[in-house]
């Protein structure tokens, strides 16, 4: 059986892929954009915009978990979907100035977009640079 787990994959294998629950913040109110806006002085906010029904957009976001490595008290997570709160997501686009798009990344320092990209290029972002 060991070979078998090692070509195809074992229990631990399995286990060691689960995907890491991160500290989203869920963007549900036009009220919290303003807040956003205002806690972007102090400390770098972000804001991923997904769309429920899009596969591009659920692996773009399964990988952005995998490579997330930032605390609570370095960054806030927001989730914003976007077929559920349409309202907020124009109301972010033209507060910091960028266009839609989806899946989509906003970086925002001083109430600022410092930095954004969609689809794939989105795990290209070093928010290392923004913390």
């Amino acid at each position: 059986m060991g070979l078998f787990n090692g070509l195809f994959g074992g229990k631990d294998e399995k286990e060691s892929k689960k995907h890491k629950e991160l500290p989203w913040i869920p963007l549900t109110t036009l009220e919290q954009v303003q807040e956003i806006d205002k806690k972007s002085k102090i400390k770098t906010q972000v804001i991923f915009k997904h769309s429920t029904t899009c596969g591009i957009s659920r692996m773009v976001i399964n990988m952005f978990k995998e490579t997330y490595a930032f605390s609570e008290e370095q960054i806030d997570l927001y989730y914003l979907d976007l077929h559920a709160y349409r309202e907020v997501s124009n109301e972010v686009g033209y507060k910091f100035q960028v266009l839609h798009q989806s899946p989509q990344l906003l970086v925002l320092k001083n109430g600022i977009a410092v930095a954004h990209s969609s689809h794939g290029a989105i795990t290209e972002i070093d928010l290392a640079k923004y913390v």
